[in-house]
């Protein structure tokens, strides 16, 4: 099977009852990939060749819906650092410190699931000791994210 379109996210529109899913569980880097070879839970190969300049992936969207079945993304929880800085000071020293590592962040506010003002990034130990020598407060979770993380392009 060729997929070549998303049919939509079982987030923001449930399937219909009685759908048979079957379930294909990437690792959050494989989002940002248009052209991949994937097998669901049900050993069936899928390929996926989305057209240039599509959005990435996303968990929840549908890969194929065909009458009551359906192929629906899951992907794998990151571990990640929530890190919930007490100040905006402490956020920026900490923000301009990893961004001087190039390490990509997501940032949330009170109203996400978080449930606080907090910088996103990728379980590193260096950036926990980090953490942990000037002592700004953060969690160490496995967390599905809303978008992949990047690697930045840049120049000096």
């Amino acid at each position: 099977m060729l997929i070549t379109q998303i049919q939509g996210n079982v987030h923001d529109e449930p399937l219909p009852d009685g759908t048979h899913v079957e379930t294909i569980t990437v690792p959050s880097a494989q989002l940002v990939k248009r052209i991949q070879r994937l097998r669901t839970d049900h050993d069936n190969e899928v390929g996926l060749r989305l057209p240039a300049g599509a959005a990435d992936l996303r968990d929840g969207d549908i890969l194929s819906l065909d009458g009551h079945n359906a192929i629906v993304l899951k992907v794998e929880a990151s571990d990640v650092l929530v890190i919930r800085a007490r100040t905006i000071h402490e956020m920026a020293v900490v923000a301009h410190t990893l961004g001087n590592r190039h390490l990509q962040a997501q940032f949330f506010d009170a109203d996400s699931e978080y449930g606080a003002d907090v910088m996103v990034v990728q379980y590193d130990h260096t950036v926990q000791a980090y953490l942990d020598s000037i002592g700004v407060p953060y969690e160490r979770i496995d967390r599905v994210m809303p978008v992949p993380f990047r690697h930045s392009e840049h120049t000096h």
